[in-house]
């Protein structure tokens, strides 16, 4: 996903936006199942689609927030390394610093949407009901326990985004040179190696950072601080929390960011055509 000369931005925001859109019922099912939230079903199945299935709160929110953080941290990573080879900086460098600059920019923007986001999928929530759900979960933490509390987790969550990105980058990069090369006239095989490196960056970056999702939200729910919060679930289940919601979450991560690195090769070689 090396950026063009130009270093056209809207691939990256269409590629974003469309797997935004086309993910949020399966990011839905991943923060349920992370926060330990319970929904009705008799089997892992129906428990899934219950998560997944609408009403879809906090839809509009969610979805601008993923569009505009992934696709400046892919932009920013791209345009930041390109900058930094010519440098003088290796590989391993150029690929990391940048993509670890925007991840926390973008996390720390966004963290008290997220956080209202998440809360707001707590089956029952009431504030859940309102017109503008996130603002009225905005509000109630303000009032209740004050603005600082909107970024209760970010500790966790720029520990947890940060990797994931950069991991995501690293393996695009690095993938990207071992691959064999491919003929650029062979739609298919070009096809193919996109594929390959996008869903490998996609499903290593989530599973890795997994747990972090776990304290992040767990956090939202306790009020407690990260260390605090992770002595306390493991003290409770052993190394189990690690693991929770992962079969959801390795979907709900591994897919957006898989798509979003392939259809931006996609239409960054549409617009270049």
């Amino acid at each position: 996903m090396a950026p063009a000369a130009s270093g056209n931005p809207l691939p990256y925001f269409t590629a974003s936006g469309a797997s935004a859109l086309a993910f949020f019922p399966l990011w839905k099912a991943a923060a349920i199942g992370q926060s330990g939230y319970e929904v009705a079903g008799a089997t892992p199945f129906q428990k899934y689609w219950q998560a997944m299935k609408p009403p879809w709160r906090g839809s509009l929110v969610v979805i601008g927030g993923m569009t505009w953080a992934r696709a400046a941290i892919f932009y920013g990573s791209d345009m930041g390394s390109q900058w930094m080879r010519t440098q003088g900086f290796g590989t391993a460098l150029s690929s990391t610093v940048p993509s670890l600059l925007v991840s926390v920019f973008a996390q720390t923007v966004n963290q008290p949407f997220v956080r209202s986001s998440i809360m707001i999928q707590k089956p029952g929530e009431e504030l859940a009901s309102r017109t503008c759900p996130n603002i009225s979960m905005i509000k109630h933490l303000c009032a209740t326990k004050g603005p600082t509390s909107l970024w209760l987790g970010l500790d966790a969550a720029i520990l947890k985004t940060a990797p994931k990105y950069m991991v995501a980058v690293v393996i695009k990069d690095y993938m990207g040179q071992w691959l064999a090369p491919v003929d650029p006239a062979n739609k298919n095989a070009v096809l193919v190696k996109s594929a390959k490196v996008a869903v490998t960056a996609g499903i290593a970056g989530a599973v890795l950072t997994n747990p972090l999702d776990v304290v992040r939200n767990e956090m939202f729910k306790t009020e407690e601080r990260m260390i605090p919060c992770m002595t306390r679930m493991t003290k409770e289940t052993g190394i189990a929390w690690f693991f929770r919601g992962i079969n959801k979450n390795w979907v709900a991560v591994a897919a957006p960011i898989a798509s979003t690195i392939f259809l931006t090769d996609r239409f960054k070689a549409w617009t270049e055509s």
